[in-house]
């Protein structure tokens, strides 16, 4: 199944635990839309991690280091289905 809509957008809820990301919702994607994800996963990443947070803003550290970690733990997933699966990504 295609990635509906924008795959950064994807990438951006799952930043945001708009969208809940599982070995289960990995199923409907083909190896294609994985590499697409991933790609755009990382591009996410780099914008949250460029972003600038004043030292003594605690509130929005934690923020942004629970968005890094929950794109780090997709790409996690998507790496662990791709290789049970046998796909190159």
């Amino acid at each position: 199944m295609a990635i509906s809509g924008s795959p950064k957008m994807l990438a951006m809820d799952i930043a945001k635990s708009v969208t809940n990301f599982s070995a289960a919702n990995i199923k409907q994607y083909t190896a294609t839309d994985l590499k697409v994800i991933v790609v755009n996963i990382g591009i996410v990443q780099r914008e949250i991690r460029g972003e600038q947070i004043p030292l003594d803003d605690t509130m929005a550290i934690k923020a942004k280091s629970q968005r890094l970690q929950r794109l780090n733990q997709a790409l996690s997933i998507i790496a662990t289905y791709a290789k049970q699966h046998r796909m190159n990504i």
